[in-house]
């Protein structure tokens, strides 16, 4: 009799093993969940999220961030510059944007353009807090870091420079 007594004991022990925490009624389950008819509907199977869906939602948090310009390096930028003029093209929000994603963590790398005269440190800390809020909201993973590079500043002269170099050499 002790026999049967221990096995409902060990059948019953993986439900509360779950990856989903308490008062998290919300949250999304990462990792592998509990398998069977037993168990309740939104713990049975397994969540998991790409990579890509983190580099969106982050470039998307980031350039809501006033004082952000564009993100991407110099290369990245002119290429898409002219991916953005191509007719049916859309623009990359992904552009700037690497990230690790583990399963139940990651980690995000920024590359910014800032606009002159805004305080970098704040726009970097903005960016920090929106993008670290946007990504756990969204995917419920825990975000570790974010590390943001301010490759360049976007000068008011430069727009007024580009303009008018394209306007005198095409007629």
């Amino acid at each position: 009799m002790a026999a049967t007594q221990t096995a409902p004991a060990q059948q019953a022990s993986p439900a509360p093993s779950t990856a989903t925490s308490p008062g998290a009624a919300g949250s999304t389950t990462l990792g592998s969940g509990a398998t069977g008819a037993a168990e309740p509907a939104a713990t049975r199977g397994r969540t998991s999220i790409a990579d890509v869906v983190v580099v969106k939602i982050s470039g998307m948090a980031a350039r809501e961030i006033p004082g952000v310009y564009d993100m991407g390096g110099g290369l990245s930028r002119t290429l898409g510059a002219v991916r953005d003029r191509v007719p049916g093209g859309r623009p990359n929000v992904g552009r700037g944007v690497k990230v690790e994603v583990g399963e139940r963590q990651t980690a995000i790398d920024l590359d910014l353009v800032v606009e002159y005269g805004v305080p970098i440190s704040d726009v970097a800390r903005d960016v920090r807090e929106n993008v670290i809020a946007a990504v756990e909201r969204i995917t419920g993973l825990e975000v570790v870091e974010v590390n943001v590079t301010v490759n360049d500043v976007h000068l008011p002269d430069d727009e007024d420079e580009s303009n008018s170099g394209t306007d005198t050499r095409v007629e």
